[in-house]
């Protein structure tokens, strides 16, 4: 079966939900693991008020006994606090639509002058669920010593100088969580928050980049015979999936159009001595493809980077139309976030884990956690057997 998620819930329901099928059984899950994935999403410089009513926690209500997958669909629960849906006072409806946001469009295609509903639906609350899908996915992926690290690299005029590779990565996760901003590096940390500081002031937003490696990945995951099943589109398409997302580059990305061939692709090196590697001792002096070629994983660490774009409720207001006057107006504001990227990253972290673990499973799939491990031990056995010693 294909792993799976889909998620339900609106910003001030009771609550959010992912439903998760395709988990095989026997998989012991970190619970610490995917709820510190959830405070994390719900910190950093720049966030509104919201997040010091939540304390997001997961419940499951099926799929798990004990800690362990049962094989069963998993159903994960994120309670709101905040619930007030039904309180029209607290969450009156909004006929303003806000430039940027999924509201005049939901209006429109939903046929109604209330973008309540839209926007419930639409908000970035949805990736709660979202996240701690993607940490269970992670502990799938652990099993397997595959390893997901994100970070912010830059915002506006400000982009991050740090190299990650399979030596420092863990290092630069500490010096990461150590950020107010997720960004490893010490002085891109203080342009990032002095950036924030003045779109508050000045009543404005900012977004920015992130950026997430995949250590550990085997070759093969994805296809080139389907385009449906390569590897880049369907992280491509993950990423895109994540509110305010506008970009995404896989390794050198839109640079590979100014540069020529011999200067973008990367020469195969192979190294009997690292057969026990990942890459089975096909290794490579650069990484310009980002671990994928042909819409397949190379064993080389996956590199994808997003853009955010500003969030787009401004506490200013931007120039809107009333909707049920078809007058020109200022559009409403909803209790937002100056900047939410640091929780992007981290949502973003975990979409490109869950796609992973997705694929994973696609070329080593089982009914059990055992049967998943013989699957995988049998195909590096074999890969590592393809070149003479």
């Amino acid at each position: 079966m294909t792993l799976t998620c889909k998620t339900a819930g609106e910003s001030h329901g009771p609550c959010g939900i992912a439903f998760i099928e395709g988990m095989p059984a026997g998989l012991t899950l970190d619970i610490d693991f995917i709820n510190s994935e959830l405070k994390r999403r719900q910190g950093g410089y720049g966030r509104g008020g919201r997040q010091a009513i939540e304390e997001d926690k997961v419940i499951f209500l099926s799929g798990v006994r004990c800690g362990v997958t049962t094989g069963a669909p998993l159903v994960l629960q994120i309670a709101n606090k905040d619930s007030r849906l039904d309180d029209l006072q607290a969450t009156p409806p909004i006929h303003k639509p806000r430039p940027g946001h999924a509201d005049l469009a939901g209006s429109l295609k939903w046929l109604t002058s209330d973008c309540r509903n839209t926007l419930e639906r639409a908000s970035a609350r949805e990736t709660a669920a979202r996240t701690a899908a993607g940490a269970v996915a992670r502990c799938l992926l652990k099993e397997f010593d595959i390893e997901v690290f994100g970070f912010v690299r830059g915002m506006l005029d400000v982009i991050a100088p740090t190299e990650v590779t399979t030596q420092n990565w863990s290092g630069l996760r500490d010096d990461r969580d150590d950020s107010a901003v997720y960004c490893p590096d010490d002085a891109s940390c203080k342009a990032i928050i002095e950036n924030i500081r003045n779109a508050k002031k000045n009543k404005d937003t900012v977004g920015g980049l992130c950026e997430t490696h995949v250590f550990g990945c085997p070759p093969g995951l994805g296809s080139c015979t389907s385009w449906q099943e390569k590897l880049d589109s369907k992280l491509a398409g993950a990423v895109m999936g994540i509110q305010a997302f506008k970009a995404v580059e896989i390794g050198m990305g839109s640079t590979c159009g100014k540069l020529q061939g011999s200067e973008v692709h990367d020469p195969i090196i192979f190294d009997k001595e690292k057969r026990d590697a990942c890459h089975f001792g096909f290794t490579r002096s650069t990484n310009h493809a980002g671990g994928i070629e042909g819409g397949m994983s190379n064993g080389m660490p996956i590199v994808v980077r997003g853009t955010m774009k500003p969030i787009a409720t401004l506490l200013q207001g931007m120039d809107s139309v009333d909707l049920q006057t078809g007058e020109s107006s200022r559009s409403d504001y909803e209790r937002s976030d100056v900047c939410a990227l640091p929780a992007a990253s981290v949502v973003m972290e975990n979409a490109i884990g869950f796609e992973i673990a997705a694929v994973f499973l696609t070329s080593f799939g089982g009914a059990t956690m055992e049967m998943v491990r013989a699957s995988h031990d049998a195909f590096a056995n074999a890969a590592r057997k393809i070149t003479p010693s």
